[in-house]
């Protein structure tokens, strides 16, 4: 991700989600500041920061808003910087703190999901005569994102974002991996055919969205299809590849080539959920880029992959591998339970989802957290994990009177005051895992969503945080850029040696162009760049 992610341009505006973004301050006193309105936008003194600080939060772009800080020093308690931080603000994807924070707690980071196959029938001479059920349970990686060393892998510039971020590329590792050892285990089982159908039970939870994107029990490479584009010689057609390769897909590619340096811009599109359809041009030095297409039913399409999976591993099945999920014909979920495994997928540990989607900012992950965490309390409506993440937050001493969440991911809605999320921060620094829970943020200058930020600042490596970006576009003035907020909380080791937890944003900037958005990313790297050098 180039420095931020989850932000997805749409058409001609940025739909909300989490790009990057930290941000400098310096020392100082500790007192807080209470501005008045306005003040911000000539911010003459705030005890705590320093005036490089102070530029960058004076500049022209963030003149019509306003800027949050919180520092608090872990050990002693000190508030180093107070700046409107019980004042509500948007905080993009921070909300990911929240969220992943309370799955953190309720299921700990060694936790894994346990994706079963389930059976109807007797197997007779090899012949399963029922159906074989996939049953989902909210494995975010389905052994698709898994590197040899039982970690996660995953990209700077994920390719969830590659439709609307420029230079999202892949991990090479098979995103059918669990599928194919799912076939595997079916095969090993005894089973050699099937006589009746193959089903994905994704009833965990009620059907859900995430803007206009399914929130499902079942994923299978994050349920998008990768398709690189490579330019071919100008005026030529270009060339593309799919993947995952799964029938009935096909891509009908009606993008030009154009003379080096011009516009490169793909729309990806499908008229019925068979062929992908890309249009545009792509420049002939563009090299070749990445694009997705996300699915309305990921049920459907992971029944069809895991039936190629089942062919793959020497498995026939007689129904017909492309047609439409059949979960109508799926028994009560208490009589699927209740059946015969005959494979199961063990998820990667909590520890390692974490860190996929707070380094990269997957905003479907974070939400499918949060129906998980409405799942064990019995619920099959997510919402009513957000429920469950307030009592979490609150046990565990968190004042949730200061925040207010619509969704677990940090889409446009959500607001909290940078104290609140020192606070959350405070409360995970004392806990046996802290380490593994900084673990899983981006670090400044380093990976995820930071990894250009501030890279050849001293401060690199010593500053990592969730990054949150809102960004739409303004056609009222000529397309510019609004930025409802660009913030990042975390944790800072400074120059001397202490260690705070802190909270930056810049609520409602203002840029001419989209370069402004990711000159917003490093302002706030710049701003906490400048805390950890100052004390």
């Amino acid at each position: 991700m180039l420095f931020g992610r989850t932000s997805r341009l749409v058409g001609a505006s940025v739909a909300a989600v989490a790009l990057l973004g930290l941000t400098a301050c310096t020392a100082g006193a500790s007192a807080p500041v209470s501005p008045s309105p306005g003040a911000d936008r000539g911010l003459t003194s705030v005890p705590g920061l320093d005036q490089a600080a102070l530029d960058v939060m004076n500049q022209p772009a963030y003149a019509n808003g306003q800027w949050a800080v919180s520092v608090q020093d872990l050990a002693t308690g000190e508030q180093i910087v107070s700046l409107n931080a019980d004042t509500f603000y948007e905080p993009g994807s921070i909300v990911k703190t929240y969220s992943i924070g309370a799955a953190w707690q309720q299921f700990g980071p060694d936790s894994t999901v346990t994706t079963p196959v389930k059976s109807t029938g007797q197997v007779v001479n090899g012949t399963l005569n029922g159906d074989l059920v996939l049953v989902g349970k909210g494995d975010l990686t389905m052994g698709g994102r898994t590197k040899a060393d039982g970690t996660v892998d995953f990209t700077n510039l994920d390719h969830n974002d590659a439709n609307g971020i420029p230079g999202a590329t892949l991990t090479p590792e098979d995103p059918l991996t669990g599928l194919n050892e799912l076939a595997q285990q079916v095969k090993a089982s005894g089973i050699n055919a099937v006589s009746g159908d193959v089903i994905v039970d994704d009833r965990l939870w009620d059907p859900a969205q995430l803007v206009g994107q399914p929130v499902t029990p079942i994923i299978i490479n994050q349920n998008v299809i990768d398709i690189t584009i490579t330019p071919g010689a100008e005026g030529r057609p270009s060339t593309s590849a799919m993947s995952p390769v799964v029938a009935p897909w096909t891509i009908d590619d009606r993008v030009t080539t154009v003379a080096a340096g011009g516009d490169t811009a793909v729309t990806v599109t499908s008229p019925d959920e068979k062929t992908i359809v890309l249009t545009g041009t792509i420049a002939a030095d563009a090299g070749p880029i990445l694009k997705v297409y996300e699915f309305d039913d990921p049920a459907t399409f992971a029944r069809t992959a895991y039936i190629e999976a089942l062919a793959r591993a020497g498995v026939t099945v007689a129904a017909d591998p492309t047609a439409k999920n059949p979960d109508a014909a799926l028994p009560d979920k208490a009589s699927v339970d209740a059946l015969p495994s005959v494979a199961e997928l063990t998820s990667l540990p909590l520890l390692q989802e974490a860190t996929y989607t707070m380094k990269i900012s997957y905003n479907r992950g974070a939400q499918t957290l949060i129906c998980r965490l409405a799942a064990v309390a019995g619920s099959t409506t997510c919402a009513d994990g957000l429920k469950q993440a307030s009592e979490i937050w609150s046990k565990a001493g968190l004042d949730t009177s200061q925040a207010v969440l619509i969704d677990g991911s940090g889409l446009s809605g959500n607001r909290i005051t940078a104290n609140n999320q020192v606070q959350l921060q405070s409360i995970m620094a004392k806990r046996s895992d802290a380490d593994l829970w900084r673990s899983t943020m981006p670090g400044l200058g380093v990976d995820g969503s930071l990894t250009t930020v501030q890279a050849g600042s001293p401060a690199a490596g010593k500053v990592i945080g969730k990054t949150g970006t809102l960004a739409s576009v303004d056609p009222f003035n000529g397309n510019r850029y609004f930025l409802p907020t660009k913030a990042l909380g975390g944790y800072i080791e400074t120059k001397g040696g202490r260690h705070f937890a802190f909270t930056i944003m810049a609520n409602s900037s203002v840029f001419t162009d989209v370069a402004g958005v990711f000159a917003a990313n490093d302002d706030v790297g710049k701003v906490a760049a400048s805390i950890q050098q100052a004390y």
